[in-house]
């Protein structure tokens, strides 16, 4: 383990090293660049008129309260220097503050060529992720690793993701979304290669931690992407839209993998992305523009080190929690250094004249609450994808293939729904959709609280696919409700954090889950084990008979008849254990979702949207 911790402080240090490259080379030219006579313009990469600079000169209270506000033209002109013609007239071309210009009309002719490059490299970054689930038993077999080695090609990927997702705000605004969007690619589709042609373990968690570092900027910026280039009254359309690529992917992964790990090696799964990353490159180089100012932004270094290490070790004693326990010293000492350091950064955060992660998005009190709700729902919804796989091939005996295609339905019909979600969420807001998706989710959660040996496939089915069709109500349209609140300055950073919070809840949630479906098995045994004992005699006389009833059929001693007895008691018992163990991690999930339902009565519609119509 401490060879693993060591190579995520060497990753961390090396990019804070190239950071600090990049950022000495822009001052560079930065300091060129000032000795050119002063215009009056900034410099927009969409070619869009600059900030007055009357505008710029204003104090930050009043320049906020024209970002956030509806200022019209003639309160435009009072503010400005009468006496500056050229203020006027930008002015007057753009009847809108910098914050409040509808920017989005800048790429009404090239969006749907943004749109495909954005949306291809984020639906091949998460299905490379669900795809590599199914195939870690083979790659330990393979490779002659152990459990707990091989679970590090989760744990550091989602260790690397914890580092580049709260600096892609930085990132966004140093290198513009069209350049970041290429070097994401191409890292990750580096990152393919070298797991592909890996002869070893170590050589494999190198070409995941490089995947990581491309595919953890790719969610945040293709959030950003969106929320830009669709004006608010179009963005829940435009949302539901990039929920196929967040929930289809994941969803038809397993059943892919399944498939592949069961004609070819596990080396394929990396394989077929690298294609896709290529072809997503040369569609980036080709159509990919920038949406956003490119600026010179100040590295926060100590936001980064204390974000790095905070996030590394939460997220690190998270998924350790699953495998050792709440109690392992090694959970306890991650989770205390990790809480440690994230309240460090958050005052770091709160303190510094230019933030990494600028956290006052969550003084939007919308923002704060459709955050808080996706988290909830973040949590339960990995129940159903973390616990149903347990059940569906460590009990019933299904194989990997069975357990995909059994919810590949409900993946399609998420598909579907998502841009259908987003359109009603343009016409009525996110509330009533979150709460007619909770309360669909609510009940079929509680209807996997009722799993038996008995029920059927076609039963489990069903209820995955209406579960998924209640999913398709909440998350983009909960996540886009909140980001409407933002002003377009902050929307790179609420992007980042939202993205952030839900990660650490997946990661709470996985824990938590599993803990609890650890646990009651354990209780549910013990309970086993103290009513099948020798010392009853009722259930000695039964074993006694179902031994004889084995030597009879099988021809064997009688003693070997009562000790396959005996384990076959102990087996169903042990099986039963579980069933009620994962019922029981269902009803929690239950619970969690009843958390996320009561909170979604309290959303409402953003200043933002309303003004929009």
């Amino acid at each position: 383990m401490t060879i693993y911790i060591a190579s995520y402080a060497v990753i961390s240090v090396l990019l804070l090293i190239v950071v600090n490259y990049m950022i000495r080379k822009r001052n560079k030219r930065s300091t060129f660049d000032s000795s050119q006579p002063i215009t009056g313009k900034d410099e927009w990469t969409n070619n869009d008129t600059a900030e007055p600079e009357s505008i710029q000169s204003m104090d930050n209270t009043m320049k906020e309260t024209m970002q956030t506000s509806a200022i019209t033209e003639p309160a435009l002109e009072y503010i400005s220097d009468p006496s500056d013609a050229a203020t006027k007239k930008t002015n007057t071309a753009s009847n809108k503050p910098k914050e409040q210009k509808d920017f989005s009309m800048d790429f009404e002719g090239g969006r749907g060529k943004i749109i495909a490059a954005v949306m291809l490299g984020a639906f091949v970054a998460i299905l490379n992720q669900t795809l590599l689930n199914v195939a870690i038993p083979h790659i330990m077999n393979d490779l002659g690793v152990s459990t707990s080695t091989v679970q590090w090609l989760s744990t550091g990927y989602m260790l690397t993701n914890g580092i580049f997702i709260p600096i892609t705000p930085f990132l966004i605004n140093k290198l513009g979304t069209r350049k970041l969007l290429i070097l994401a690619m191409t890292a990750f589709t580096i990152g393919s290669l070298v797991c592909s042609i890996s002869t070893g373990f170590s050589m494999l968690m190198i070409g995941r931690v490089i995947q990581a570092a491309g595919a953890g900027v790719i969610m945040p910026l293709l959030m950003t992407v969106f929320l830009t280039i669709f004006p608010p009254e179009k963005r829940g359309a435009a949302m539901g839209l990039m929920g196929v690529a967040m929930i289809f992917a994941p969803a038809i992964g397993p059943t892919l993998s399944g498939w592949l790990i069961g004609h070819y090696s596990w080396r394929v799964l990396f394989d077929i992305v690298i294609p896709f990353g290529i072809i997503d490159i040369i569609i980036a180089v080709l159509w990919m523009k920038n949406v956003t100012k490119i600026t010179n932004p100040k590295f926060d270094t100590l936001g980064f080190i204390t974000s790095t290490v905070g996030l590394g070790f939460l997220l690190y004693g998270f998924s350790e929690a699953g495998n050792d326990g709440w109690d392992s010293k090694t959970v306890v000492i991650s989770l205390l250094i990790g809480i440690v350091f994230l309240i460090l950064f958050v005052w770091r955060e709160f303190t510094t004249d230019t933030p990494m992660l600028d956290l006052r998005v969550f003084k939007y009190d919308i923002y704060a609450l459709t955050t808080v709700v996706s988290m909830v729902v973040n949590m339960a919804m990995f129940a159903g994808m973390l616990l149903l796989p347990i059940y569906l091939q460590n009990i019933r005996g299904f194989t990997a293939l069975q357990s995909g295609l059994l919810m590949l339905p409900g993946a399609v019909i998420m598909g579907i729904m998502s841009p259908i979600a987003g359109k009603l969420f343009d016409k009525m807001g996110a509330r009533p959709l979150a709460i007619f998706g909770l309360i669909i989710t609510v009940l079929t959660t509680w209807g996997f609280t009722q799993l038996t040996m008995q029920t059927t496939y076609a039963h489990i089915m069903m209820l995955y696919i209406f579960r998924m069709f209640g999913m398709s109500f909440i998350m983009m349209t909960v996540m886009t409700e909140g980001m409407n609140q933002l002003p377009l300055h902050l929307t790179s950073h609420g992007t980042a954090a939202s993205n952030t919070a839900r990660t650490v809840a997946g990661s709470i949630g996985t824990a938590f889950l599993v803990t609890v479906m650890t646990n009651r098995t354990q209780f549910h045994t013990a309970n086993y084990h103290n009513i099948i004992t020798s010392d009853n005699p009722y259930i000695a006389e039964k074993m006694a008979q179902l031994g004889q009833g084995f030597s009879a059929l099988a021809g064997l001693p009688a003693s070997s008849g009562n000790a396959l007895a005996i384990s076959t008691i102990y087996g169903k018992a042990a099986q039963q254990s579980t069933i009620n163990g994962i019922n029981d991690a269902f009803i929690v999930a239950t619970g969690i979702t009843v958390v996320a339902l009561i909170l979604a009565f309290f959303i409402r519609r953003s200043a933002t949207a309303k003004a929009s119509k």
